[in-house]
């Protein structure tokens, strides 16, 4: 893999329009795990490659389970009410042949709100409804977690997570060249894919500024969606490729998500 810049994937914000949204991320954080390519076989078209690395000789796919709390998601164009709701999100890191473009394909989302019936109904979002809680201790002056817990009931995703950080912990991103290419790749895909409850296939963008993730290790857990499609057994779920947080950032929405032809 060639080295990749974060310079070279920044951009202004494009101006929100319509019903596009803005929002924080509070306790953001991104779980990946390594896994033989053929496992994710089948699961997006032809269109898209998977973008692998190679660790200790051997091809690897990633895939990350990524959770946080949505607060203040608003409108980013009008006066509009403010919601606060918890969410995972479950991404495969792909290419877009077309374009070349470094993407995620969506696996799909759980999210803690009846605002779930816009995305689910009115969009056909692969969106699924769940008790989303964080039991989270952020220590502002040392500037790590003292504790980091989520938990999701739900049927088509049940998870549950515990994290830790030490201070001064590096970032260590096996695969990548150097840390910054590693970086570019798992916290700055733009663009994500998915198939529609209706089968077709969809596809919307979001935008944010540099993302400043520090480093935290795994020490717990259990990722039902994961372990029922084969993707990441329970037992390799415990050893993480890296994991990435941050205490909050904010995210442009562009909405609606198209339709690809």
């Amino acid at each position: 893999m060639d080295s990749l810049k974060l310079n070279d994937h920044l951009h202004s914000r494009p101006p929100p329009k319509g019903i596009d949204v803005l929002c924080k991320l509070q306790h953001f954080s991104i779980i990946t795990y390594a896994v033989d390519p053929s496992r994710f076989d089948g699961l997006f078209p032809e269109r898209f490659k998977l973008d692998t690395v190679e660790i200790n000789g051997v091809e690897k796919a990633l895939i990350s389970v990524v959770p946080f709390i949505d607060v203040d998601f608003t409108s980013a164009v009008y006066l509009f009410p403010k919601f606060t709701m918890g969410q995972t999100n479950y991404r495969i890191y792909i290419i877009d042949k077309e374009t070349n473009e470094r993407c995620v394909w969506f696996l799909g989302t759980t999210l803690d709100s009846w605002t779930l019936a816009v995305p689910r109904f009115l969009w056909n979002l692969p969106w699924y409804s769940g008790e989303v809680k964080f039991d989270c201790d952020f220590d502002e002056s040392q500037k790590i977690y003292r504790k980091y817990k989520m938990t999701t009931d739900a049927t088509w995703a049940p998870a549950s997570v515990e994290l830790s950080q030490t201070k001064g912990a590096s970032i260590e991103l096996a695969g990548f060249p150097d840390t910054e290419t590693g970086l570019v790749y798992l916290t700055h895909p733009l663009a994500g894919y998915y198939h529609r409850r209706d089968g077709k296939l969809g596809t919307y963008r979001v935008w944010h500024k540099q993302l400043e993730v520090s480093s935290a290790k795994l020490e717990f857990a259990s990722f039902g969606l994961l372990s029922r499609l084969g993707l990441v057994t329970q037992e390799e779920q415990q050893t993480a490729h890296s994991v990435l947080v941050e205490p909050i950032n904010e995210f442009t929405i562009y909405l609606p998500p198209k339709v690809v032809k």
